[in-house]
């Protein structure tokens, strides 16, 4: 099993969201790197760190689960839509999307401050410098970790 970190910005789609809905396709990802982790990377049953990003206080807010192989992101075929992508067709999309359910919400955010501070975290992809992936792999030891800090 694979451990993951994906990114929402808390006011366009938060872990409570998820929560009321069970299960969301994971759309509008237009990085090819982040794009790639999801087409190539992702399982179901893979485990998934819910990030609040950009917001008051960034961190991992709750626990998801992959609930879909990939499949084409349908937001690149429709023109109305924000994430449409004329270069792209349904013989052969561009971009693709996973499937996520609702796993947990912590009981509290794990701050960015937080993971920063802890040298057991050294090496994460979330903490290098410049890193803005919004689906991004996470060790097996920074899951089991970051999941004992709740």
């Amino acid at each position: 099993m694979n451990h993951w970190l994906m990114k929402s910005e808390p006011d366009a789609f938060s872990i409570d969201d998820l929560k009321r809905k069970k299960r969301e396709p994971w759309d509008g990802v237009r990085n090819y790197q982040a794009r790639n982790f999801m087409r190539d990377g992702m399982r179901v049953g893979d485990k998934v760190f819910f990030y609040h990003s950009n917001c008051a206080v960034p961190g991992i807010v709750g626990i998801a689960e992959v609930a879909t192989d990939a499949y084409p992101d349908p937001s690149q075929f429709d023109p109305d839509s924000k994430y449409f992508d004329p270069a792209s067709s349904r013989a052969n999309p561009r971009w693709m999307l996973v499937d996520v359910k609702f796993v947990k919400k912590l009981k509290r955010t794990i701050s960015l401050k937080e993971l920063q501070a802890d040298p057991a975290l050294d090496g994460m992809v979330l903490l290098r410098k410049g890193s803005r992936l919004s689906v991004q792999p996470v060790e097996a030891a920074h899951w089991e970790h970051i999941v004992g800090l709740e």
